[in-house]
């Protein structure tokens, strides 16, 4: 299969490229920059030429600005833009190559959890009701706007990714200086669960849902089993046999992180991974003292 990849150069893009090669597929980057071998531009806030997609199987769509600094007003409108537009893009122009060509024939898009809001200890599957909030208004857009490329007969999943846990990038590094020096704790109350999952089980993941006919729409990426937020400090102190007994107190994530903290340190997503699991996909890492 010939895969072509937005945001290539990102944690999972990275990532995925070599997974892709291991298992004989060939693989470009869509870039915005001037392109070098087994690269293609886009701008994407500019219309794609359809035919620029020719000969792709398949695409992997990653792109998007990170979440991670102070949400102020400008800030969310460049996340948000970055995925919605972005991907619109892209689905008009795979729409218009799969009328002509029968390519690509398969989309997987990057979501997030995010698309579910705060929800307590509540059981989320792909059926579960949208939550609130700006993380849930921007995934619902995101995913709202492959629909060209559904409408059009591509097999458009989108992924809904959970916390990745990686060892260079992701979650982690920015955890680990305070728990190796044994000042990590609970975040807020730490009865919040956090829905994680390994760059392993993502790059899985995807590889997965480029290959299986049956999933389509929305797909939880995430581990078998949510923890608790105490319990993920726990078993991260005990991998680096330290202590966890700092808490970082609900109002210092307020006053620091604002509503960045709010929502993804603070905030719980109790999701399960049903349609991944159903499809019989198999974990390299379900548990998480892995």
């Amino acid at each position: 299969m010939k895969v072509l990849i937005t945001g290539a150069s990102g944690l999972i893009g990275n990532a995925i490229r070599p997974a892709l090669a291991s298992a004989g597929h060939s693989s470009s980057a869509l870039v915005r920059r001037t392109p070098v071998a087994c690269e293609v531009q886009w701008n994407p806030a500019q219309p794609l030429d359809p035919r620029n997609l020719e000969g792709f199987a398949a695409i992997v769509h990653l792109a998007g600005k990170s979440i991670s600094g102070r949400w102020s007003g400008k800030f969310k409108r460049e996340v948000r833009e970055s995925r919605v537009v972005g991907t619109r893009t892209l689905a008009i122009a795979a729409a218009e190559s799969y009328r002509s060509t029968g390519q690509p024939r398969v989309i997987v898009a990057a979501s997030a959890t995010g698309y579910y809001g705060n929800r307590g200890d509540e059981e989320l599957t792909e059926e579960s009701t949208p939550g609130s909030g700006f993380l849930a208004e921007v995934c619902q857009e995101w995913e709202s706007a492959a629909t060209p490329a559904a409408d059009a007969g591509v097999r458009v999943v989108n992924l809904r990714i959970g916390v990745v846990l990686a060892k260079h990038g992701g979650a982690l590094p920015a955890m680990l200086p305070a728990f190796r020096v044994g000042l990590g704790g609970p975040v807020g109350s730490g009865r919040q669960y956090w829905s994680w999952i390994t760059l392993d089980d993502v790059v899985g993941a995807f590889l997965f849902a480029l290959n299986s006919e049956v999933l389509h729409g929305p797909v939880n990426a995430v581990a078998p089993a949510a923890v608790r937020n105490a319990e993920f400090v726990r078993a991260l102190a005990k991998a680096l046999h330290r202590p966890a007994i700092f808490p970082l107190p609900a109002f210092v994530v307020r006053t620091v992180f604002g509503e960045m903290g709010e929502a993804l340190l603070l905030g719980s997503a109790r999701v399960k991974p049903g349609n991944l699991e159903a499809a019989g996909y198999v974990y390299r890492h379900p548990e998480l003292s892995e």
